[in-house]
């Protein structure tokens, strides 16, 4: 079933995007194509084939987490262009008042 422009602007609405009426019309045609891929994947997959987020196993390449000394904060803004109370003084970037 081809998805239609309304279907499209539901989505739209859904995630507040604004589309003009050339947008809705062009993405379902775009859309029924993506859908009709998956579908002929998803039916390509028997029921002996087990569903996978990836081809290979993932391991955990974290290491432990182990407590260590820090470097004192002393020498640290030592090294820093610019202190302010005892922290990085930063350029502002957001425009938002503190």
């Amino acid at each position: 079933m081809p998805l239609s422009a309304s279907d499209v602007a539901h989505l739209a609405d859904l995630a507040r995007i604004e589309m003009t009426d050339e947008e809705l019309t062009l993405l379902s045609g775009q859309l029924d194509v993506i859908l009709s891929a998956v579908a002929s994947v998803s039916a390509a997959a028997g029921d002996d084939v087990a569903p996978t987020s990836h081809a290979l196993a993932l391991t955990n390449v974290f290491r432990q987490d182990v407590v260590a000394p820090s470097l004192p904060a002393e020498s640290v803004l030592a090294a820093a262009p610019a202190v302010e109370e005892g922290r990085f003084r930063v350029p502002q970037i957001l425009g938002e008042e503190i």
